[in-house]
């Protein structure tokens, strides 16, 4: 299934609008906790702190080593930080010196 494909899926909007209703960082954190595994938050987690070192220019190599995350994940993460979608360039923005 391709990305937009399954943006038009009725259940995939849902969760799209159930985390737009989320008010703050509490929210977030017990939504989280109902919808995913502990692993599942981890992955997540270490896919964004990749998202950071590579912004900040670091190796691949290094990026690996500092967070444990497969070179097969930290190229994924890198193209999608160079990629046509912009998430996680928009949130990197959005964090600015916050994290």
């Amino acid at each position: 299934m391709n990305i937009e494909k399954m943006f038009e899926r009725p259940d995939v909007e849902q969760l799209v609008h159930a985390f737009s209703l989320l008010e703050n960082e509490d929210d977030i954190k017990t939504f989280l906790t109902d919808l995913c595994t502990p692993r599942e938050v981890c992955d997540f987690a270490q896919r964004l702190q990749v998202a950071r070192y590579l912004d900040e220019g670091e190796p691949y190599v290094e990026v690996q080593a500092r967070t444990g995350a497969s070179s097969t994940t930290v190229s994924r993460v890198s193209k999608a930080l160079n990629g046509e979608y912009g998430g996680y360039r928009r949130v990197l923005v959005r964090f600015g010196d916050d994290v």
